[in-house]
């Protein structure tokens, strides 16, 4: 474990030298012979080394500074989040300068005349670099300051010709991965997402995983805000892979002991949750049956039982949504009509909380997509949806740039499949 984690420290030191080392050649190009250039790097390099000492600590104060000091700790993640990401727009438009900086000495030696100063001096690569790491610098700082909050309602149809007509219409609101641990008390802003949700007047609320981050307790204070939101045919949630107490220090008693604690929150809630079971609805003598299982996903705990959850529950005959946390276990065990399930709806991805997503000019991509093919939206698979939420909350990055936290409203329709 220890030489594990050596490794990893290693990889990523020098990953960091690099990304610093290129970003400082960028701003020396440019800037070294201005008079002020002396005091400049001295301001520079005092900040990075408080920056990264701060990082180096939490990272390995981790599992203390999580229970007793989580604003430190989010403050310097926040800082680290802040500084680093506008370095790699930077360091890879200055690498294309280097390469292209080279090309020019080369050429230069061949036709026989001086190379001197050649590597050295600024360029337009340089100007635009800077500009774009500003320009994503100003990005992360409302995504740690506004975007985390500016919830965006989505509304989806969905259309399945197995759709009851007696149920055609109902609005599904889902909600995932609050991860109610990553706010600081109860901001207002995500007070007054909750009372959005009860304003969309919902037939049913579907939650599907990842309420906290490490411990029940943290949903504690959460609980009368969730509270007030009603549905005609109920409120259901399952478990997501936060939601288990796997990640932290915690003895196999602790663990159990917040897992109960948890299931008594959202029961607290109004949410009755579906472990690895179903319910049945049941109007004007047509049927449609809603399925939740514990977490199941590729790399991840993998507790949850679809078989289990359809016995008894004549998911073949009816139109079925299944709640499952992770988007992979769609893919692996109910795409291609491996399980008589209609509608999925996962969440786990959070759209990595950065992406950009311009629907209009057809353009959607996240750095989430390099790890999961089906990462957020709607996705069909011959007469199979999947439905990935993009998430309610935060975790690791305490902020969005260009993935707003989600709310969604999901109308189904009687009629054909559309991708």
């Amino acid at each position: 474990m220890l030489e594990r984690i050596l490794i990893g420290l290693t990889f990523v030191t020098v990953f960091f030298l690099i990304l610093e080392t290129l970003t400082f050649r960028s701003l020396w190009k440019a800037y070294s012979a201005m008079s002020w250039w002396p005091t400049a790097k001295t301001v520079w390099w005092s900040i990075h080394v408080v920056v990264w000492a701060a990082f180096l600590a939490a990272f390995f104060m981790w599992p203390t500074w999580r229970g007793t000091h989580p604003v430190l700790l989010r403050t310097i993640m926040s800082v680290t989040f802040a500084l680093t990401i506008p370095k790699l727009f930077v360091s890879a438009i200055q690498l294309v300068d280097e390469l292209r900086a080279l090309g020019v000495v080369g050429w230069l030696k061949v036709t026989g005349q001086t190379t001197e100063g050649a590597m050295a001096r600024g360029s337009f690569l340089n100007i635009l670099g800077q500009g774009v790491g500003v320009f994503a610098f100003l990005g992360m700082g409302y995504g740690i300051t506004r975007g985390k909050y500016a919830y965006k309602v989505r509304d989806i149809q969905v259309l399945h010709p197995k759709v009851p007509k007696a149920f055609e219409g109902l609005k599904v609101v889902q909600l995932s991965d609050a991860h109610l641990g990553s706010f600081d008390g109860t901001p207002e802003p995500v007070l007054a997402a909750l009372e959005k949700v009860q304003a969309l007047k919902p037939d049913v609320v579907l939650f599907t995983g990842d309420l906290v981050n490490e411990l029940a307790q943290e949903a504690e204070p959460w609980v009368e805000a969730f509270a007030q939101i009603k549905a005609p045919l109920g409120k259901f949630s399952v478990m997501g892979n936060h939601d288990y107490a796997d990640y932290g220090p915690f003895t196999k008693e602790e663990r159990i002991a917040s897992i109960a604690q948890l299931k008594d929150i959202q029961s607290r809630m109004g949410f009755k949750m579906l472990d690895n079971d179903h319910v049945v609805w049941e109007k004007d003598g047509e049927r449609m049956v809603l399925l939740g299982v514990e977490n199941w996903g590729k790399g991840f705990r993998q507790s949850g039982d679809l078989g289990k959850a359809l016995e008894g529950s004549g998911a073949e005959e009816a139109f079925t949504v299944l709640m499952s946390h992770d988007p992979t276990h769609y893919e692996l065990e109910i795409m291609n009509d491996k399980a008589p399930v209609e509608l999925t709806l996962s969440g786990h991805t959070h759209g990595m909380q950065m992406g950009i997503e311009i629907p209009w000019l057809g353009i959607k991509w996240s750095p989430s997509s390099l790890t999961y093919k089906r990462w957020g939206g709607l996705y069909l698979e011959g007469q199979q949806y999947l439905h990935v939420n993009r998430g309610f909350g935060v975790l690791g990055f305490p902020g969005r740039v260009g993935m707003p936290p989600e709310i969604t409203v999901l109308t189904l329709v009687q009629g054909s499949p559309e991708a």
